[in-house]
């Protein structure tokens, strides 16, 4: 029974958020990249949907900082790691490219691809290559000869 209201609460939550990228605008590329357009028609109001959920990140963490299980069960897998990393600088360089080409990031993308935008579409299905092309390139990195 717990294992069912856990999948319930997740779906729950995660069209929670869906709503709230679409309300927000997050999943509209044209008002994202108005958001990035600093030197042109600059639309500040993304930053007040990123201060929300920064807050909204941050007491998450505070409450489940000192916890081993999820709230509805399952294990709870928070990062470790505080370094910064070539590959961690190399993936933020390529994905903050990416989210300033297409106006999209991962989240927003799948809103926006249930919502039936082509340009969701393209973006999915790249973002899905890349995934694989990575994956692919760290797992023979990682069982090359040194």
């Amino acid at each position: 029974m717990k294992k069912h209201f856990s999948l319930f609460s997740q779906y729950a939550i995660g069209v929670l958020f869906g709503f709230g990228l679409i309300i927000s605008g997050m999943s509209n590329p044209k008002k994202v990249l108005a958001f990035l357009d600093l030197a042109g028609a600059w639309d500040p109001s993304l930053i007040f949907v990123m201060l929300g959920a920064i807050l909204v990140g941050l007491a998450g963490f505070y409450l489940v900082k000192r916890r081993s299980e999820a709230f509805f069960g399952g294990a709870l897998h928070i990062p470790t790691r505080r370094d910064i990393s070539k590959a961690l600088v190399i993936g933020s360089f390529i994905f903050g490219v990416g989210w300033g080409i297409a106006g999209i990031c991962p989240g927003p993308a799948l809103v926006a691809l249930g919502a039936g935008y082509l340009k969701a579409l393209v973006f999915v299905v790249a973002m899905l290559i890349g995934m694989r092309v990575c994956e692919r390139f760290f797992t023979a990195h990682k069982q090359a000869p040194k």
